[in-house]
């Protein structure tokens, strides 16, 4: 069931009522939302019923043990259970298959075709903040079993986040009022028509135009067409992801939950510790407090660098067990490693002002960004290497470039830059507008959508990691 599809729609509808018709009893109301998350996953696979329930069940009574046990080997050898667990669950979707491959001539091939049809990494990232908060004593045990197999698996953030602090997220289910105002109601219903917009007429376009082809066979185009194929890809990779995630923030409003942004214009950015800033937001902030701070070694100058090189080589190969993840990773480890040397070179002088140094900042991290984007979405080392061939050729020619997409893709460019404040006031007009407005905005979207894209929508990306 995934978020760009109609059942998914009709799915949060009967949710919706449900949770809002018994939300004057709380639990009631989380049993709705427990009942929500088990049956959005087990519309992928009745196996999560098993998995899911164990694992979050495990990390309950590992958070209450956390909270009450004081003895250091304790409390350690507790937090390296719940870890690995959770660290075996986000493996099993992704290496096991490649284990099994591996080893298959050896009596293991009775399982070389297994694997899980959904990722589980949103879920044990989620997991992991409580049970590592919980052992740095950051924060405190849910009061409520039903409250936290409710939140940890909460159905919104299941296939690619935001991921969500546990500890952040429990409160909000202390509500003091019973029903959804209409404002609130107004922006859920913008975030969900914004990410579908995003998805089917940006994201899916860019891609089934031009994007995909040139990744899959880039010597049968040119130089130039290669290279605007690859600036598309950019862009197709921004919109889909930013899609889900205005879905997911949209969903969880209509529920009274807020979730934490995601993404902030990432290609204003003026570095690469600025784009970390902007891209993926959870995921940068996970690895920073979960993984970057968690490694081993002396507190020397050098070995900060060290780490962070080593951080976005980790987070690179969780992506998928593919050399060019890796390398996109180091790409981005280094990158950032060399803008804090930089800055701390620097000291405390700031950047200059200058609005032409400003852009000429932002089009170099742009341009490194997108560089690593080739290994992110090729298929192997070599791929990335034709890639990059194909572009260094410098021929010209546009025979397979639409018109369709040059214009989408300079639709997208120009949503990305527009200033804050139009998306602003787009976004208060929709949610004060009366309800029979909104609803002809949505279901002009529906018509442009049936349209454009009326095949159906690919997967979202990040749904696969």
């Amino acid at each position: 069931m995934a978020l760009s599809t109609t059942t998914y729609l009709v799915f949060l509808i009967v949710v919706y009522f449900f949770y809002w018709s018994l939300g004057r009893n709380r639990r009631v109301a989380l049993g709705v939302i427990l009942v929500a998350d088990y049956v959005f996953y087990a519309s992928w696979s009745l196996v999560y019923l098993a998995l899911i329930p164990v694992a979050a069940s495990l990390d309950y009574w590992i958070g209450k043990a956390l909270e009450s046990r004081k003895e250091p080997v304790v409390r350690r050898a507790l937090v390296t259970g719940s870890v690995t667990m959770n660290v075996g669950l986000i493996g099993s979707a992704k290496y096991l298959p490649l284990v099994g491959a591996l080893f298959g001539s050896v009596g293991a091939h009775s399982w070389t075709g297994w694997t899980l049809p959904l990722s589980l990494s949103f879920y044990g990232f989620q997991a992991m903040t409580y049970t590592i908060d919980l052992y740095r004593r950051d924060a405190k045990s849910a009061r409520s079993y039903l409250a936290y197999l409710g939140t940890v698996s909460f159905f919104p953030t299941t296939l690619a986040g935001p991921i969500t602090r546990v500890a952040d997220l429990l409160p909000q289910w202390d509500k003091s009022v019973s029903t959804l105002t209409a404002g609130e109601g107004g922006r859920a219903l913008f975030l969900i028509g914004l990410g579908f917009l995003k998805k089917f007429l940006i994201a899916d376009y860019l891609g089934e135009q031009l994007v995909n082809r040139v990744f899959d066979l880039p010597k049968l185009y040119s130089g130039s067409e290669v290279l605007l194929g690859v600036y598309g890809y950019a862009f197709q990779l921004y919109y889909d992801f930013s899609g889900y995630t205005d879905i997911a923030l949209g969903s969880a409003l209509l529920l009274g939950i807020r979730l934490p942004v995601n993404f902030n214009r990432p290609y204003e950015a003026e570095n690469i510790a600025d784009f970390w800033r902007r891209w993926h937001i959870s995921l940068s902030n996970w690895l920073r407090d979960y993984l970057f701070f968690s490694l081993p070694g002396k507190r020397t100058r050098l070995m900060p660098y060290i780490n962070l090189v080593l951080t976005f080589a980790i987070g690179g190969l969780w992506h998928g067990a593919r050399w060019t993840f890796g390398v996109w990773g180091l790409l981005h480890g280094l990158g950032l490693g060399v803008t804090r040397a930089w800055q701390f070179w620097r000291g405390r002088r700031k950047a200059s002002p200058n609005p032409l140094l400003r852009v000429l900042r932002m089009l170099l991290a742009f341009h490194f960004v997108v560089f690593a984007w080739i290994f992110f979405r090729a298929s192997s080392v070599e791929s990335a290497r034709d890639v990059i061939g194909q572009i260094a050729s410098g021929t010209v020619a546009w025979g397979n470039v639409s018109h369709g997409f040059l214009v989408v893709l300079a639709i997208a460019v120009a949503a990305h830059y527009w200033p804050k404040a139009w998306y602003q006031r787009c976004h208060i007009a929709f949610s004060n507008a009366p309800f029979y407005a909104q609803a002809a905005a949505l279901a002009l979207l529906a018509l442009a959508i049936q349209y454009v894209a009326g095949t159906g929508a690919t997967p979202f990306v990040y749904q696969r990691f």
